[in-house]
């Protein structure tokens, strides 16, 4: 079973200029980690725009992009829908398809309690075979997921191999670490206004789940690697703090908005955000390609 450590990086969804996913453009971002050092990749998370893609888009995206990194890189896909049985359906024709692993989260707007909340995540995950990643953001999906309840999921499954946090808490990220240990690896995100890296790898934590992968990857499989020596301490305390400004840019407004402009910026094709998403504004990306120029991603 795949077990995930390093960096995690969550990929945005090029779109061409008539407005349909840009699946060359695809290509060359799996390329462009593959050989920068990226441990996996999660296509189709909220990174992804997947709240803007329609069932068939997210279908043709699992299928072609899954084929394409296969044995390259590991690539899991966003799975969660609206309701339990289009999340099933999806997350079997993932496995059908050769997908690595699925990630799911709480079905945002629905703001379910948590029994239902894990009643839902033990219904797909029991409906698949495949290595399953939760990622509990509560920011965007309105459950926050409990450490019981991840627990009594990866007592139940054992292809639960993951869990992403994206929390303004140092605590459920020791509590997750002390219920479980190294039985479930946890992978936290790259948010500045969380710094959630150093003290997550400092608790035993296996990586970053992250967007800032996209523009310095191989600073981020430095930064997120898991600690083995103190030498890697230092280093991983020197990395965050030299590169928090470009956390700050990358996530100055929702994903993938900032994110898209910057790695325009290096030449990687990922196109303009998909509507409602704004381009980033004129002054914005100014500043971003300052910063970026600054830290010699530029």
């Amino acid at each position: 079973m795949y077990k995930p450590s390093g960096s995690w990086t969550a990929v945005p969804t090029p779109f061409n200029e008539s407005g349909t996913v840009d699946f060359a453009a695809f290509a060359r971002i799996i390329d462009f980690h593959i050989e920068h050092g990226t441990s996996a990749l999660l296509i189709c998370g909220s990174a992804g725009e997947v709240t803007l893609l329609t069932a068939e888009e997210r279908r043709d995206i699992l299928r072609r992009t899954a084929a394409y990194a296969a044995e390259k890189i590991p690539a899991f896909f966003g799975a969660a829908f609206a309701s339990t049985w289009e999340t099933v359906e999806f997350a079997r024709f993932a496995q059908q398809e050769g997908a690595d692993g699925i990630v799911l989260t709480v079905p945002s707007y629905t703001l379910i309690p948590q029994t239902a909340a894990l009643e839902y995540l033990d219904e797909v995950m029991a409906s698949v075979t495949l290595p399953t990643a939760v990622y509990n953001n509560p920011a965007r999906n309105g459950v926050m997921l409990r450490p019981e309840t991840i627990e009594t999921l990866a007592r139940r499954h054992e292809h639960f191999i993951a869990d992403k946090e994206a929390v303004p808490s140092h605590e459920q990220i020791a509590e997750v670490k002390r219920r479980l240990g190294d039985r479930l690896a946890v992978l936290v995100c790259d948010h500045p206004q969380y710094s959630l890296i150093p003290s997550a790898l400092a608790l035993g934590a296996q990586g970053a789940a992250n967007i800032s992968g996209n523009v310095i990857p191989e600073v981020m499989a430095e930064m997120a690697a898991p600690w083995k020596s103190m030498e890697q301490v230092h280093r991983t305390r020197e990395l965050y703090l030299q590169y928090m400004p470009l956390f700050r840019e990358v996530y100055q407004l929702s994903n993938p908005i900032a994110l898209k402009a910057a790695m325009n910026l290096i030449g990687l094709p990922a196109g303009k955000p998909r509507k409602p998403y704004p381009e980033l504004h004129p002054e914005a990306q100014r500043r971003l390609k300052e910063v970026m120029m600054q830290l010699g991603v530029l």
